[in-house]
């Protein structure tokens, strides 16, 4: 579903991805874990298409989208939670929700969406500034999901956010890739929130990829010693 090829990207003359290399699956999640300044952030937006590619490249189902603008990338099936979540403040829940409908044929907001995130039904009507950390972070998962993503991707989902919504939010993640059989990557720091959703985990270091393993083999220490400062 998502296959990225010896990916390298640099701002400017520095280049801060050297050659990232992983493919995810169809129903499948896969969390790219490492500490703050390590290139999770530059990757995700290079598969978003915010930041260019300088060279290597980037496939959604089958489809090269290497030179692809963002909003072509959202049209063959990227959707894109950026970290800080970036909702609309003064728009309403179901106004918000609705900005991810702007291709859509249909405006309605599907059913399944409030039936993963309850709040926002019970919350519709409010604006979205008004919300708790993790009721814009579920906000943000919607209005990415109404998009009928082949590929979601959730960059550090669970900062700032209670422990008791971290669960909350593991719990919709994981029904979503059941209901639509998508592939989900998330950039992370919580081991045990990558844990709970993720099906293999990757260690970002320095722009490169230095770890990879599946949840069953998880060595929980070894990914904290990368995470440690």
């Amino acid at each position: 579903m998502l296959q990225v090829k010896d990916l390298h990207v640099a701002y400017g003359q520095s280049e801060a991805l050297h050659g990232i290399s992983f493919e995810g699956n169809k129903n499948e999640t896969i969390a790219i874990m490492g500490r703050n300044g390590m290139g999770k952030t530059t990757l995700f937006k290079s598969l978003m298409g915010v930041l260019p590619t300088k060279s290597g490249e980037i496939t959604v189902a089958g489809s090269n989208v290497t030179r692809d603008e963002s909003f072509q990338r959202v049209k063959k099936g990227i959707a894109y939670v950026p970290q800080g979540r970036m909702i609309f403040p003064t728009l309403t829940v179901e106004e918000n929700i609705q900005t991810g409908l702007e291709n859509a044929k249909h405006k309605r907001i599907p059913d399944e969406i409030y039936s993963l995130f309850p709040v926002l039904f019970e919350m519709k009507h409010r604006k979205g500034g008004n919300l708790s950390g993790g009721q814009q972070q579920q906000l943000a998962i919607a209005r990415a999901l109404v998009t009928n993503p082949k590929v979601l991707l959730l960059d550090e989902p669970t900062e700032g956010i209670q422990p008791s919504i971290i669960k909350d939010i593991a719990k919709a993640l994981n029904e979503i890739r059941k209901l639509r059989e998508i592939t989900i990557v998330v950039s992370e720091q919580v081991l045990s929130f990558a844990m709970d959703v993720a099906d293999r985990l990757f260690v970002i270091e320095g722009g490169r990829l230095v770890h990879e393993t599946t949840r069953a083999d998880t060595d929980a220490e070894r990914i904290k010693a990368y995470l440690s400062v």
